[in-house]
């Protein structure tokens, strides 16, 4: 993903906002010198900082990692791939969608990789479904494992993670969120 992308959706949600770097601060639990620094283009976040920001905005994950084209599903923009520098790389399947209330990705783990998600906004529900390779995944405090070819449904408004056996995982990723949402008005 390049930075550029990320500073103007950031820029702009809290724009729309109406909203300080101090308040917004407050509000994500990201400090504002961190917020100045993502909206300048001199940082880039965590996927971990991300889902802060969205929480705080009560937006999807894809409103600050997608881009206007990206929204529209005969592009073929859709499909773009974010990589989270020292994290997980994450494909953008379907953007947020309002009349659904959900978004889904494809996320690719390298073998033994992990990664633990915190608690995102209230109500909102995951499915995981491993496409190939072995995924556990921590749910209320518990690693389950899974194969190809198996799902699972959980609450994400509580810390979870998700961790691949030793040839990697692939799994799709999905996001249902149970507020309705505003998304940001696009140009």
């Amino acid at each position: 993903m390049e930075s550029d992308e990320l500073t103007l959706k950031l820029r702009d949600v809290r724009a729309a906002s109406g909203l300080s770097l101090s308040k917004v601060a407050e509000l994500t639990g990201v400090s504002k010198a961190m917020l100045g620094q993502i909206e300048r283009g001199e940082s880039s976040p965590t996927i971990a900082t991300l889902w802060k920001i969205a929480k705080g905005f009560q937006l999807p994950l894809s409103a600050l990692i997608g881009t206007a084209a990206m929204r529209d599903t005969k592009d073929t923009g859709v499909f773009s791939t974010v990589t989270f520098p020292g994290s997980i790389e994450v494909k953008i399947v379907f953007p947020f969608d309002p009349a659904l209330g959900a978004e889904t990705f494809h996320v690719d783990l390298s073998p033994n990789q992990s990664h633990e998600s915190p608690a995102h906004a209230a109500g909102v529900t995951e499915e995981v479904f491993v496409l190939n390779g072995t995924l556990d995944v921590l749910r209320n405090g518990n690693w389950v494992p899974l194969q190809a070819g198996q799902g699972l449904r959980f609450a994400a408004d509580v810390p979870h993670g998700y961790r691949a056996g030793d040839r990697g995982a692939a799994f799709l990723n999905m996001h249902h969120y149970s507020q309705p949402i505003e998304f940001p008005e696009q140009d």
